[in-house]
Order: structure tokens, then sequence, then C-alpha cells
């Protein structure tokens, strides 16, 4: 079974639940749109990948969000999370009006960085993702139109939310297609202070 780490503590999360449509720009960008309720998709534990790999098939996108552990049915770690996605098929399966697990849910599909205790209010964490040490998305509590709490609220008024499953909260404006070499970096702050930094070569 695949792990994430809690400041060095392995966790196995069961699913990873993703969502979607969740910053107003990033809507505008694939002109979908805006839900009424959070979209709510399921990664499950094979997505989850330590690489983030591009293939011989298929173009992958990047979408980079502010990911929560949950233990107790609660908000207990924080980390950054790859959204990786097979776009064309994604495109695809929507206009034939099918699920997305084909384009979402595919092995290697969710990448981590580590996560760490949430020991302040979730509204002061904030994301960037740079690509060969350009910016190219920043993501914060404000940015998003369903909020971290309310989230795991909806998630766990349907399912439940086992100790060391994982919400992806999201991606703001700025995805792209991921091509073999590029470097990915990944910083979660708190209020000011850098608590997560993670680098990535695409393969």
């Amino acid at each position: 079974m695949k792990y994430v780490k809690l400041n060095e503590t392995e966790v196995k999360p069961t699913k990873v639940v993703c969502i979607g449509r969740n910053y107003v720009e990033h809507i505008k960008e694939l002109n979908n749109e805006t839900p009424s309720e959070p979209v709510i998709f399921i990664k499950p534990n094979s997505s989850i990948s330590n690489n983030i790999e591009t293939s011989k098939t298929d173009e992958i996108h990047y979408e980079g969000e502010i990911c929560l552990l949950i233990k107790n049915g609660e908000i207990s770690g924080v980390g950054f999370g790859l959204d990786l996605t097979k776009r064309n098929l994604q495109a695809t399966l929507k206009s034939k009006g099918l699920p997305w697990e084909r384009a979402k849910s595919f092995d290697k599909s969710a990448v981590f960085s580590e996560f760490v205790k949430c020991e302040d209010d979730i509204q002061n964490y904030k994301m960037e993702l740079y690509v060969n040490e350009e910016i190219k998305q920043f993501a914060n509590h404000d940015l998003m139109i369903h909020k971290p709490e309310a989230l795991v609220e909806e998630v766990q008024s349907f399912m439940t939310l086992e100790d060391g499953d994982i919400i992806m909260t999201g991606t703001p404006k700025g995805v792209g297609a991921i091509n073999s070499g590029e470097i990915f970096t990944a910083k979660i702050f708190c209020r000011e202070n850098l608590i997560i930094e993670k680098s990535w070569v695409a393969q």
C-alpha cells in the first residue's frame, strides 16, 4: 500500500478525495461552468507516487494543490500535491457525459510532498508552484470558492474519511502540459514562513 509522510511518519491513505473547479480563474481557463456545490472525485491509493512521470501516448497536465491530511475526521496535516490529468482524454469523457476516472485516477496520478502538522489556522496557508524556476500557480484560502473546513464537512456528509486520507482542495489557474526534464518546485507557506519545499524532475 502506498504511503505519504507526516513529519517523517509513514501514513497510508485509503483514498485521495479530489475537489474540482474550486478556483474561479481556473474554471475560466478551462471554459467550465461554475458548480453550485463542490465537484468531488476519487483517486485510489494506487494513484500515489513520489515521481512526476510523462506518457508516450497521452499529454499529461499538472494541477498543483494545497492538500489536507485527515485524522479523526479533522484536518491534521497540510502538504502539496499534483493532480496529474490526461487532459485530452478528460475532454473526450466530459463531452460524452462520462466519468473522469480514466483521465484522473490512473496509476501515479497523485504526486505529494511530505505533510506537516497543521498547527495554525488553515486560512493562513498558501501554495506556490514553479516550473523551471518560473512561478506558474498560486493558491490560498481566500481564492478558494469552497473553503477547507466546508470541504471536509461536505465529503463527510456522504463518505467516511479514514485516518490518513487526503483531500486535494482544487487547483488554481496556471495548469499546463508536463514535458520530460522540467523541474517542478512546490512551496507551502504558513503565513510568511516557508514550511515545505519539494522539487521533482519530470521523467
